[in-house]
């Protein structure tokens, strides 16, 4: 089993600052999932703009990374958005850090690229979140909740205890929420950041990006 202990101190290492300012962002879509960006063009983007790290986060693919080898970029961290259902909440888990040569992995990503791109396949999702944990972790990386405010739960932070018991790394808390004010009333992102401190977890952010540029 590869040791993810690398990949945890270099996220926790990245301070709000560096999400505000975009240097780094590690939530970004390309043209493997349902992007608009090719994953070549956004890294010279991101190179040409001096980000410290990013990372590609293609719904339930890694395909990205295998035809490019775009994990090697010295910028990158490598990084996946699955769709997955638990306790009757639809949420998007991303791993970060991981192997993307992992067949225990491979086995959770998109069969077809329909499952990478449209809403009404991928919400059928079928994965076993513990499962998918454990994979991710087997494959060097890092379990992170994407964007806890839209999570459809009336008690977001007992949801995300639940999660932590399932071996959850880390919460997505800087990450430009006010797209989703609608689900703000439920929540803030000053909660979700003091629920990530109640559990010790680790904080990343990006941006979600599904366009063709990159800020």
């Amino acid at each position: 089993m590869a040791d993810n202990k690398n990949i945890r101190d270099l996220i926790k290492s990245f301070t709000p600052d560096d999400y505000a300012e975009n240097r780094v962002n590690l939530h970004i879509h390309t043209t493997y999932s349902d992007g608009k960006g090719d994953i070549n063009d956004l890294l010279k983007q991101a190179k040409s703009k001096s980000y410290k790290y990013i990372a590609f986060c293609d719904h339930n693919t890694m395909q990205g990374y295998l035809d490019t080898g775009v994990q090697n970029e010295p910028e990158v961290i490598s990084g996946v958005e699955f769709d997955v259902w638990y306790k009757n909440v639809f949420m998007h888990l991303l791993a970060y850090g991981v192997d993307v040569n992992n067949k225990e992995l491979q086995a959770f990503c998109a069969k077809t690229k329909r499952e990478t791109e449209y809403d009404i396949i991928r919400i059928f999702a079928a994965r076993d979140l513990k499962a998918l944990i454990q994979a991710i972790h087997n494959a060097g990386g890092i379990a992170v909740l994407a964007h806890p405010a839209c999570c459809l739960t009336l008690n977001l932070e007992k949801f995300i205890q639940k999660l932590v018991e399932c071996g959850l790394d880390g919460l997505e808390v800087y990450y430009p929420y006010p797209r989703w004010r609608k689900f703000l009333r439920l929540t803030s992102q000053e909660k979700i950041e003091k629920t990530a401190e109640k559990y010790n977890l680790i904080k990343t952010g990006g941006t979600d990006l599904h366009g063709k540029t990159l800020d």
